[in-house]
């Protein structure tokens, strides 16, 4: 396959995002505690995370959204307690600072340092993390996210999306994820090629269809097939 470009995606192929996200909703309920502790004491953690669960099923219209999500379950949790204009501008300073604390894979940064070299490289994402924060943005000719956008992956039209900004074919565009559904069917059905970050080797699920073009455990195997 002749690769000019890849689109990379970012939770879970370039850190693990759980940590970071769990993270986030300790610091904002800390900062709930301090200055809302009616508040706090309403919504505890589990609690917040039900109601955000319940926001994402109402609100399917912002499934690429996931930052207007929390801001309406903040909205939703203020107003349960008789407070109807939420400081949204600071709950989200605090939640967001925190979720883009992340903790890259040892093999992330010296991969993409060495990819970005030689090839125009596109984040392409449905979180809502910032290069600027996590501070790899150098590393990245364009960041595509859904919320941009307004179509999440594994819809064609995101990966079509990269293309244009790229200005390369999508058959000649490798991309690079984590999860088998959003990033491989997702980018294989828009013509893309793929390569699987699959960091527990588990085998490729069948129900799926055609394997991914590359199947690797980390991104410096990623960075060595490039370079053969």
């Amino acid at each position: 396959m002749k690769i000019l470009a890849l689109t990379v995606d970012l939770d879970d192929t370039l850190w693990p995002v759980m940590p970071a996200l769990e993270q986030a909703d300790r610091d904002l309920d800390a900062y709930l505690r301090q200055h809302h502790p009616d508040v706090a004491r309403a919504w505890p953690i589990p609690a917040m995370r039900a109601l955000r669960a319940e926001v994402a099923a109402e609100r399917t219209d912002l499934a690429h959204d996931f930052t207007t999500q929390r801001h309406i379950t903040m909205q939703r949790a203020f107003a349960a307690c008789g407070i109807d204009d939420a400081p949204l501008q600071a709950l989200w300073d605090v939640y967001f600072s925190a979720r883009n604390r992340v903790e890259l894979y040892p093999d992330a940064l010296p991969a993409l340092e060495r990819i970005a070299k030689h090839y125009p490289v596109a984040s392409l994402t449905n979180g809502n993390a910032d290069l600027e924060l996590v501070g790899i943005r150098a590393h990245f000719a364009f960041h595509i996210c859904a919320r941009d956008t307004g179509i999440p992956k594994p819809d064609k039209r995101i990966f079509h999306a990269a293309a244009d900004l790229l200005g390369v074919a999508p058959e000649n565009i490798l991309h690079v994820g984590d999860d088998p559904e959003l990033d491989v069917v997702g980018a294989r059905d828009a013509g893309l090629r793929t390569a699987w970050i699959n960091r527990r080797q588990h085998p490729w699920p069948g129900l799926l269809g055609t394997k991914p073009d590359l199947d690797l455990p980390d991104l410096a195997a990623l960075a060595q097939w490039l370079d053969a």
